[in-house]
């Protein structure tokens, strides 16, 4: 156990170097619910659970009072998830969703430790299609995410609990700015 605070540490404090790209994440975020747009959030499995996560924050509130905020995790809705896996397969669960609500002022927020998931690969492609910003959280096998979204941070690191760790610790920073701005 000891070993693995160690790495925690050294995989967390190696995010500090990209502040700035964090910044602008939140910035871009900023614009686009000025813009009246609004945030759509998702992943796979604890990645799911992070994208339900992001969205409580904002929606609800992260530290401090304020007005809610525009923001939808695209894993919550069993119906539309289970009838689209089943009907035109899983790899479109996402995509779907994304097809139907997502406009050119909002943004795609997509979560993939590995960054291979076809769904969420999709879901970002969906989003593109139709002007949305794309923003990715991967891992350092995230290439394929990262080539389709605007701005996407990487963990370099391969192991998903290290990596969803440090995921957390940038979406709480992100959440933290949005809510700063709107104090």
């Amino acid at each position: 156990m000891q070993d693995q605070i160690v790495e925690h540490q050294r995989v967390v404090g190696a995010i500090a170097g990209q502040t700035p790209l964090l910044e602008e994440i939140a910035d871009r975020i900023l614009a686009c619910f000025e813009k009246k747009g609004l945030l759509y959030v998702l992943g796979n499995g604890g990645s799911a659970a992070d994208a339900q996560h992001i969205a409580a924050e904002l929606v609800g509130r992260f530290k401090h009072d304020r007005r809610a905020l525009p923001a939808v995790a695209l894993t919550t809705d069993s119906s539309v998830l289970t009838a689209v896996s089943n009907d035109l397969g899983a790899e479109y669960c996402f995509s779907r969703q994304v097809e139907a609500l997502v406009t050119q002022r909002d943004i795609v927020w997509a979560l993939s430790v590995s960054g291979r998931s076809k769904n969420v690969l999709r879901a970002v492609e969906a989003a593109k299609a139709v002007g949305a910003t794309a923003v990715g959280f991967t891992g350092r096998s995230g290439q394929p995410l990262q080539e389709r979204c605007d701005l996407c941070f990487i963990v370099e690191h391969e192991s998903s609990d290290r990596v969803q760790e440090a995921h957390q610790l940038a979406y709480h920073l992100i959440c933290d700015r949005i809510e700063r701005h709107y104090r």
